[in-house]
């Protein structure tokens, strides 16, 4: 332990300061930085992190630490640099951003990370590359591999984007990069949206890299996770796969990081801290000098804003593996449907009969559809009455397998109404679409196919995501029905029809990135089809058939779409132009949210003559679980200047009881 009298502790409470304890003396041998304390905080005991010692402490009443958890620091100098990093980035404190960095036990503090865990990856052994067909790189893979391995070389901090469209081999050279890497005695880590980690991601690079791999994502068990977690920290693993919170590996040597889909909005956390890992990994590659490879076949316009302006460099892969040709989209202009037929269709002729004829063929088809549910809502065609939760301002979906209304953001569940609970009449009839409904009428029109569904409600089950995929793999499923889960990641040979239902979906959301969303989905799903032998055929159902996002996907044509929707983005100040800072104030009381909004709006004001400020204004979904929402957004260029603003403002607003504000710095939807 340094020589200094008092140890600074940072708590994962949200107090935007460290506090400072004193080290009894038979504990003094083995406090150092990094390691987990127990602390006396208030009335209670903390879990605290040793990040620092002072000499001397503002504070009157010195407490002393109760134990030290660890022989040896969990914590190391690199992650202690990059938290405060996220601390300062994203509005929360040390210890929260610390927290977010380690395995729930080690929260809690119950577990020695020398203590041995059961579990499938606790033997594993560092094996030698497993030997595998050789791949024969394109001339456009061999260039982007290439400039990468240059990067690799000269050991430099340098972020590349890996532009591809679909299945034009962007895997191939992420694992060959990878393996270049390892070469170099250096350890890699690989991000995927927790989307498309599915055994069939994970094998690739398990079969090229074998026990060197450790697997992070949410759905393994807290003793499997805390295996891996060791595996890595220990070094038998020199390779990282994992969604967002991979980024935070204790990885020794790190040499390489790599975000696929890099445009995912599953890449940002949605409470504290709220960090984006796409910016978090571009932080830890600068902290160790090492390359960033950002891969997409639709990249987030800042991240193609920044390639094309030289701030990155821009990687492209043009072409499908083997020359294959993108599939042939066709757009069906559903008010046709409705002008033609007696009633609303869910499916046109167009797609029924493409469904059909893949069907004879022995080829497998995917329907798209970005809502699950059967009916999207009730209504009482009385008194226009539509069913909402009793908790937030939203519709209730109807779930048939359940025989249940649930609320899809805080899942409150109840049996739907046969009366109406306003006018007493029995005028309740059911609208709108979901999977549930789509997979219902499909088996009706065609009742020999093997059809399975796919989305939160069928995967909720520990395996089933697996299972699903697997036999549609194996051929026992003709039809795969889902949301956006069957969208990216997938590669079926046999494919070769995708329908999208209502390409609508994610383009009618008040969101000024629904534009961007909407070309990602329909670009993404539509890379399913044609990936084998037979040309793919895609057929998008749109009620806006002349929208440039529906156009600009149909050619799949990105740079169409960048050029059209940077304009836009341009004119209305939003990202890449400007950053964001949103600020959600909520209470149990609407008054009481309303007033503290307007308050702190003030506040901010007195400040922010270099910036803008929009609101307050209710939130879109005005009420959640009870609390009654609104939100405050902040515009500035400088993401510094946006921040201390808001911390002088935040410091100097009395907060009124009952109230809790949060902050989203670069929110990804309003």
């Amino acid at each position: 332990m340094s020589s200094n009298r008092f140890v600074e502790i940072a708590v994962a409470l949200p107090i935007d300061k460290l506090f400072h304890y004193s080290v009894p003396e038979g504990l003094r041998q083995d406090c150092s930085i990094g390691k987990r304390v127990r602390v006396r905080f208030h009335n209670r005991v903390e879990i605290g992190y040793v990040v620092g010692f002072a000499e001397k402490s503002e504070f009157l009443e010195i407490k002393p630490i109760d134990e030290i958890i660890d022989k040896t620091p969990i914590i190391n100098d690199e992650m202690l640099k990059l938290t405060k990093w996220i601390s300062e980035s994203y509005f929360c404190s040390w210890g929260e951003a610390i927290a977010a960095t380690i395995p729930s036990s080690l929260k809690k503090g119950k577990v020695s990370i020398r203590q041995r865990i059961a579990g499938p990856a606790e033997e594993a052994r560092a094996e030698p590359i497993k030997p595998t067909r050789p791949f024969i790189l394109t001339d456009e893979q061999k260039e982007a591999l290439r400039t990468i391995g240059a990067s690799l070389d000269k050991n430099e901090f340098e972020v590349f984007l890996l532009h591809g469209i679909t299945s034009s081999g962007k895997t191939e050279v992420y694992l060959q990069a990878i393996d270049w890497t390892l070469k170099k005695s250096k350890s890699a880590i690989v991000l995927v949206p927790e989307i498309s980690l599915t055994p069939q991601t994970i094998e690739r690079f398990v079969a090229r890299f074998g026990d060197r791999v450790a697997v992070i994502h949410s759905a393994l068990t807290g003793s499997r996770r805390f295996a891996e977690w060791k595996k890595i920290k220990d070094g038998s693993a020199s390779i990282v796969v994992g969604a967002r919170s991979a980024i935070f590996s204790p990885v020794k040597n790190l040499g390489l990081i790599i975000v696929d889909e890099e445009h995912e909005t599953s890449y940002k956390q949605d409470d504290v801290p709220r960090y984006h890992a796409r910016d978090v990994a571009c932080a830890r590659a600068k902290f160790n000098s090492c390359p960033l490879v950002l891969g997409s076949a639709t990249p987030s316009l800042e991240t193609y804003y920044n390639a094309k302006r030289g701030v990155y460099k821009l990687l492209e892969l043009t072409r499908r593996i083997d020359e294959v040709p993108l599939p042939k989209v066709k757009i069906v202009d559903m008010r046709m449907e409705l002008a033609t037929r007696k009633k609303i269709a869910i499916f046109s002729r167009v797609l029924l009969d493409a469904i059909d004829k893949t069907l004879k063929a022995g080829s497998q088809a995917m329907i798209f559809l970005n809502r699950r549910g059967f009916s999207t809502f009730i209504n009482c065609k009385r008194c226009g009455l539509v069913v909402k939760c009793k908790r937030c301002d939203a519709v209730m979906v109807y779930h048939f397998d359940e025989q249940r209304l649930i609320c899809h953001y805080c899942n409150d569940r109840q049996p739907p109404p046969e009366i109406c609970p306003k006018c007493k009449s029995s005028y309740m009839r059911y609208f709108g679409l979901g999977t549930e409904k789509v997979e219902s009428e499909i088996s009706r029109i065609f009742p020999g196919a093997n059809i399975a569904r796919m989305d939160s409600d069928t995967t909720e089950k520990r395996g089933s995501h697996e299972s699903i995929l697997g036999a549609f793999k194996s051929g026992g499923i003709d039809m795969l029905i889902g949301t956006q889960m069957i969208a990216k990641g997938l590669d079926f040979p046999a494919v070769t029809l995708v329908g999208v239902v209502s390409a609508d979906v994610s383009l009618n959301v008040p969101d000024f990135r629904a534009g961007e969303r909407t070309f990602n989905l329909l670009t993404q799903v539509a890379g399913r089809a044609g990936r084998g032998r037979e040309l793919g055929e895609v057929i998008v159902q749109t009620y806006a058939p002349s929208h440039y996002a529906i156009l600009a996907a149909s050619k799949h044509d990105y740079d169409k779409f960048y050029e059209e929707e940077i304009k836009a983005r341009r004119e209305l100040q939003f990202p890449p132009f400007v950053n964001l800072v949103k600020l959600t104030v909520r209470a149990r009381n609407e008054e009481r949210s309303e007033a503290a909004a307007r308050d702190l709006a003030q506040e901010i004001k007195k400040n922010a003559q270099s910036i803008k400020l929009a609101g307050p204004a209710q939130a879109p979904i005005s009420r959640m679980r009870g609390y009654y929402r609104w939100n405050i957004l902040l515009k500035g260029r400088d993401r510094k200047e946006l921040c201390d603003i808001l911390r002088k403002a935040l410091s100097a607003f009395r907060k009124p009881s009952g109230v809790l504000i949060a902050v989203d710095v670069d929110p990804i939807s309003m």
